[in-house]
């Protein structure tokens, strides 16, 4: 078995550096890595640190169980591999903003990916989910729909030669991954909603991300204690 641990980056600090741990065995691969920014901040290291080991043990015990089952039946064994990648968003007074990208492969047809967000609140020292900044799914709904809609059926028709997608359909706002964006590093002045495949069309047309400015109707959707770290763009 392989592991290693590894900080990569560049000699100028203003490159972002990567705190990566991988792994190859003859049951799985795996690759887990964050930023140096989240590593900085212990609350958020020993959650990504959980996290990693957690899906790690998960990968090796299914890569385990896989190939029993492939040499009980008598079939070729597709090695299982897991590999989630964070890297930041933005970084404002109040909020590290980080994106998620995940692909996983248990022996099927393809592989699965998928999006994932995350907030640290430097002032009350937590993690968040992006969506909990809201003040409820509806009300980000209400004040996203229109705008969303609009240029996620412009990228589905450009995607599929003009028709809008096989699924036809804009998908609510609790079935995204929500990302907290600035174009300044000052204040949240856009968000990023995002569509994983199957979720607003096939597998094959991939994920769809759509990016809002924060207008006064997603300000208002925010939660009064959160309202001082946003900012209406334009």
């Amino acid at each position: 078995m392989m592991i290693a641990l590894a900080l990569i980056g560049a000699a100028s600090p203003a490159l972002a550096q990567v705190v990566e741990r991988k792994a190859k065995t003859a049951d799985y691969e795996f690759g887990y890595a964050y930023p140096a920014a989240a590593a900085r901040i212990a609350g958020l290291k020993a959650w990504l640190d959980a996290d990693r080991a957690r899906i790690q043990a998960k990968t090796a015990h299914d890569g385990a169980a896989g190939r029993r089952d492939a040499k009980a039946s008598g079939y070729p064994y597709h090695r299982y591999s897991f590999d989630k990648t964070w890297k930041v968003v933005t970084d404002t007074p109040r909020f590290l903003s980080l994106s998620g990208d995940s692909y996983s492969f248990t022996g099927g047809a393809h592989g699965s990916p998928a999006s994932h967000g995350l907030v640290w609140d430097k002032v009350a020292g937590r993690r968040l989910d992006p969506k909990a900044v809201f003040a409820s799914l509806p009300a980000l709904q209400t004040a996203t729909r229109s705008d969303y809609c609009a240029k996620l059926k412009a990228e589905q028709r450009r995607r599929n030669q003009g028709d809008v997608s096989s699924m036809n359909v804009c998908p609510p706002v609790k079935d995204l991954t929500v990302l907290l964006g600035s174009t300044n590093g000052r204040a949240i002045d856009r968000i990023g909603l995002i569509a994983d495949p199957y979720v607003a069309g096939s597998y094959a047309e991939g994920s769809y991300e759509v990016t809002l400015p924060v207008t006064r109707a997603i300000l208002g959707a925010v939660k009064p204690e959160y309202r001082g770290a946003f900012a209406v763009r334009g």
